[in-house]
Formats: structure tokens, sequence, C-alpha cells
């Protein structure tokens, strides 16, 4: 067995009626499969959540946003600066940023015209508070420039273009980790360690119609008949099949080595993964389950995805979370004598509050009491030695 390479992370995970993410029409996103229409969650809606768990555990917040103009501009007024000059001074970040970075009206939530960059940002939080620092150490030329431009969009950049890059380019351990896609300025691009996949349902599933009113209680007091408003909304239900697959080695390149923020990272991802729900219309239906199982697997040779264990769907008519486990369980084992468990550092499992505890799931390595205990021995596999 060579140095563990990737780690990749499986689940099936019951939803009931719920409507996690929905496409522009306000209904669940599908997938057609083996034949037949699937529910289906872009995986960018449930790694959002991830990320922001992650950020989180390890007290390292970043933002992606088009308002690093306005939040430089709040700083510096928190400061003393007038509210027309901190503005020019946020201006000033963006057009020392890189030429592809432009700049462009938006409103605020107080309905005020602001300018933002055409482009999102993603960078640690406290990165803005430098770029602010920056700009007060250059106060003089920007307010020289301000006063000579005719308009905003005319200003010439004054603050040292390598510097702000070089802010905007920072990157913290959950950068490491999802990467970074930014190619208006030089050197920002990061390869990010983690793939993860569309989630979609074991099963064939069909769109289910919500007919909703809402009572105007003064309407009611009057004995008026009618509701106030109704509407129709769209939901699904369904056994989710789930995977993603860190890179191991690529996230301990991208932090120079440092393996003890990689176990951190690690960690963090894994229980993010088994414990976070997209925001979808959770108000309203309240999804909160946990999954009925995990397994994961640590190798030295390539990513493997146990999708196609569901391309033929399951047709249960009694449920469909046990046949699922047992599908896995099955194709789990024919990948690993396929491709040889010589390449397996670790593989375990830990059910779910579903699961029959008898059954032998031998496909899925061995057995956890829980998911603390799984994540722990699948981050030590991946970083042997490490410290945690």
């Amino acid at each position: 067995m060579s140095t563990p390479k990737y780690l990749d992370i499986h689940a099936i995970q019951t939803l009931p009626f719920s409507n996690v993410n929905r496409d522009d029409l306000g209904s669940p996103k599908t997938v057609t499969f083996g034949g037949v229409e699937r529910t289906r969650v872009s995986s960018q809606s449930w790694k959002r959540p991830i990320r922001l768990h992650v950020d989180n555990a390890l007290n390292d917040k970043i933002v992606r946003t088009r308002r690093v103009i306005v939040g430089v501009a709040e700083r510096l007024q928190a400061q003393g600066w007038d509210a027309t000059e901190a503005e020019w001074a946020g201006i000033q970040v963006a057009k020392s940023a890189g030429k592809e970075i432009s700049l462009k009206p938006e409103q605020n939530e107080k309905d005020e015209t602001v300018l933002t960059t055409n482009v999102l940002l993603l960078l640690p939080e406290s990165s803005i508070d430098d770029l602010a620092s920056l700009a007060a150490e250059h106060r003089d030329a920007i307010l020289a420039e301000g006063k000579r431009a005719k308009k905003k969009t005319d200003f010439k950049p004054v603050l040292p273009t390598e510097t702000v890059g070089e802010i905007i380019s920072r990157r913290s351990g959950t950068i490491n980790l999802f990467g970074r896609m930014l190619a208006e300025v030089p050197g920002a691009n990061v390869d990010g360690a983690v793939q993860m996949l569309h989630p979609f349902t074991t099963h064939a599933t069909t769109v289910e119609y919500d007919f909703f009113t809402a009572v105007d209680d003064i309407e009611q007091d009057l004995k008026l008949p009618g509701s106030g408003h109704l509407n129709t909304a769209m939901y699904s239900a369904g056994t989710f099949y789930r995977y993603a697959s860190v890179n191991i080695s690529d996230l301990l390149n991208n932090l120079d080595g440092d393996a003890e923020l990689a176990t951190a990272l690690v960690g963090a991802f894994l229980h993010g993964f088994i414990h976070t729900l997209p925001g979808g219309k959770q108000n309203a239906t309240a999804p909160m389950t946990v999954p009925d199982i995990v397994h994961t697997v640590v190798r030295d040779d390539r990513p493997v995805s146990l999708a196609s264990a569901f391309e033929s769907p399951i047709r249960g008519t009694v449920g469909f979370s046990t046949e699922s486990v047992l599908r896995l369980n099955h194709h789990a084992g024919a990948i690993n004598t396929l491709l040889g468990e010589g390449h397996i550092a670790f593989a375990g499992h830990a059910p779910g509050p579903n699961a029959d505890t008898d059954t032998d799931l031998t496909g899925l390595g061995t057995r956890s009491t829980g998911y603390d205990e799984l994540v722990g021995q699948t981050v030590t596999a991946g970083y042997p030695g490490a410290r945690q």
C-alpha cells in the first residue's frame, strides 16, 4: 500500500416531502438516469452549507462577494473617513486589483445605488480589513485622484497593484480545500481538492403539487368568504445516493505540507457532509434527517463513485432505504474485488438509526458505532502520523 491519495465518502439519505433545491420554476431538480426520472440536488447547493460548516469549525471565515468596494468603504467610514472619500478608496481597490475587474452599479438593501465588482471575489474576510488598511496608507493619492476624475469610472489606479493582488489572492483553509476560480487576478486561482456528485434518488420519483392558501385574519373576523392568498408549490420525497471525494495529497500540497491543518479540514468536511442540508424550503418542510448509512474509503489509486449501483432504479414497494443500503454494499464489494483491496488503506461504515444491525455489510468495511468514530478512523488513515 503506497501513500493514501484519495478519500471517498458515500451516503444513503432519505428526505421526506421537501424541496431543498429548486429549479427556475420552483420545482425540485431532476435527472433522467436508468430510463426514469429521479429527484436531484445540485452539488453546489449541498456544497455551500458544507463550506460554511468548515468555516465555522475552523473559525476561518471567507466571503464570496461583489461588494468589496462597499466593505472597504464601511471600514474606512468607521475610522472617520467621509462617505464619498471612503467610496473612492473602495473603487481604487477594485481598479487596482486587475484590468479585467470592472465596476457595476447595484441596488443595496436600502434601495441605494452602490458600485460593485463585475465578478464575485472569494477571499478571507480579514483580507477586506487589510485592503482598507492599505487604502488608508495611500489616502493622499486616493483623494487627489478622486478630485481629479470627472466620473468614478474614470479613476486611474493609485494603489500598488501587486499588493492588492496579493491580498485578494490570499487563501484560507477552506479555499485550499474547495478551490477558487478567479482568472481576473493573476495567481488567485486555486485547484480545489474536493469533487462532489449531484445527489440523486436511487429510485424513480414524481413531483408532488401542494395547493395551499393563507387566511386574511381581518377578513375572517368580518366573516368574509375566501382566502387572502392561494398558490401551488412543488415538492418530492426520496432516498438519495450522495458522494464526494477529497484528493488528500493535493490538499496537503495546497497547505504546503501542513498535515495538522489538513486533518482538521478533512475532519470538518466529513462532519459537514454528514450533518448539513441545503436550505431550500426548510421552514416549510423541516427535512432534518440523518443519513441511513455513511461509508468512507481511503485509497492510493483513484477516487471511486458507486453511483452506477443505482443505474437500475430500485423498485421497492415498502420503502427504498434498506434496499439502497444493500445495493451499495454489494456494489462496493464488487468494486473492491475488481480493483484490488490492496489499494484500500481504510474502509468503514456507520449505519443510521433504521439500519438492521444484523445485516452483513462486509463490502462497506469496518462497522463504526457512530459518525464521530468513523470520521476519526478515516482521517487517521488518510494522514497517518499527523497530530489531530
